[in-house]
């Protein structure tokens, strides 16, 4: 049976074992768990219940990471995007009025149109065509954003004021300091080669925060208070029947409802893109052209679980930029994955356990594996301005609007206008074109 396992996941080709796999997925599971109540809480301010939107998140996650650990076989988790479930709550329900079902609509029609385009291999095709300097781009990009979040979940800076958006924390609470320390133990252990340095800083920290009652699960939390240990660890989930297959399709065709959908088709469509080559590139999972090799198997899955999540009453999934954690740790393979979606899944019984996990726990590590994702900008082209700028705008914009997709479709702007400033039209390929008028169509019909 355990041979057979190492054969299926092809362990000794990719050069791994069983601790490696099992570390690295345990390391992002809980990188991201907090998802388990992060999404419900802000889908709550839409109007869906916060029980079934738990048990919805947990489900859309298990499917989506299992499936790409059975069928794609990489170590990506899948679950629903942060920056898509604000979108659908505070854009399109607070702001634009619609309700949650129409939202959820289409979220399904962006999954079932994704799942054409997979299976015509339209969307492989187009990420392979995609010049190295933005694929590298992608992958330092997600590195400043996973720091981003890492330094500002953990307290270590917080949002400003209007002229100083980003400052620093409240450096004299316990949260930040534990952080801090964190980032410097999780360092030290990896200069030391010690295997699971970023799973030891994280349960490390938390057993202590436990301990000095400073602990505290919640959303987006820096400067934690004191201890707030559940009642119990373990729940029964609530029913999912409030919304399941709830969603509004017809309301979704309406035209009034366009710039919705096609906001979350780009956005989906760049976020999933970008986050595959990203993750693959630090991975060592891109062959010698720069590609993925069958990477419309892991697109597929992520098609599919898109149109999942719609049916079950959550917000667009796709693959996690947290996976990075995972991959630090050792992962290669889809046997990572499958100890993160039956982790996930043990969430609909120890949900209380879980969420006990602080901010400031695994915020260091996000911090770390950031600063391990930004090695691959020594490979952009310095030399050629045409390619420089799209791929500084694309980093910068990727971080800096807290929106990986948006990041990404201003690259896909950018590249072809500025080869064409250059007098390099030619080395535009028909793709980049294909993708520049989805992305130009993005920015003049996103409902700012």
């Amino acid at each position: 049976m355990i041979q057979m396992i190492r054969r299926y996941f092809r362990f000794d080709e990719l050069g791994t074992n069983f601790r490696h796999e099992t570390m690295g997925g345990l390391t992002t599971f809980i990188t991201m768990a907090y998802i388990v109540i992060v999404n419900p809480k802000i889908l709550e301010a839409a109007g869906i219940p916060f029980g079934p939107s738990m048990v919805a998140t947990i489900v859309s996650a298990f499917f989506g990471t299992m499936l790409m650990a059975l069928y794609a076989k990489r170590p990506f988790a899948v679950a629903p995007y942060m920056g898509q479930n604000a979108f659908v709550a505070f854009t399109v329900v607070k702001v634009m009025g619609f309700s949650w079902q129409t939202a959820l609509g289409a979220i399904f029609i962006g999954g079932v149109i994704f799942t054409a385009l997979t299976l015509f291999k339209i969307r492989s095709w187009l990420a392979n065509l995609i010049p190295i300097n933005l694929k590298i781009s992608f992958a330092v990009g997600i590195g400043l954003f996973l720091t981003f979040i890492g330094l500002n979940e953990s307290g270590i800076v917080s949002i400003g004021v209007p002229g100083a958006p980003v400052n620093i924390g409240k450096l004299s609470q316990p949260g930040p300091i534990l952080a801090i320390i964190t980032v410097f133990i999780i360092a030290l252990l990896m200069i030391r080669k010690i295997k699971g340095s970023m799973l030891i800083g994280i349960l490390g920290t938390t057993t202590i925060a436990i301990a000095l009652q400073l602990a505290v699960p919640g959303i987006m939390s820096t400067g934690s208070p004191l201890v707030k240990i559940p009642d119990a660890i373990v729940s029964l989930p609530p029913s999912l029947g409030p919304i399941f297959l709830k969603l509004d399709i017809f309301g979704a065709l309406s035209w009034g409802f366009f710039s919705v959908v096609l906001t979350v088709f780009v956005m989906d469509f760049v976020d999933t893109m970008g986050t595959l080559i990203g993750l693959s590139y630090r991975a060592k999972l891109l062959d010698e052209k720069g590609e993925l090799p069958e990477i419309e198997k892991p697109m597929l899955c992520d098609a599919l679980a898109m149109t999942a999540a719609a049916l079950l009453g959550t917000t667009t999934t796709g693959a996690y930029i947290e996976s990075a954690a995972g991959i630090e740790e050792g992962a290669k393979s889809g046997f990572a994955s499958v100890v993160t979606a039956f982790l996930m899944l043990s969430a609909l019984f120890f949900a209380p356990l879980f969420s006990i996990i602080p901010p400031f726990a695994y915020g260091p590590a996000l911090i770390i594996v950031g600063m391990m994702m930004i090695s691959p900008v020594a490979n952009v082209n310095f030399e050629d301005m045409s390619e420089l700028i799209p791929a500084f705008i694309t980093i910068t914009l990727m971080c800096f609007t807290y929106n990986l997709g948006i990041g990404m479709t201003a690259g896909f702007v950018t590249y072809p206008v500025i080869k064409l400033f250059a007098g390099k039209i030619r080395e535009v390929n028909a793709g980049m074109w294909i993708l520049f008028s989805f992305s130009l169509a993005f920015f003049i019909f996103y409902p700012y």
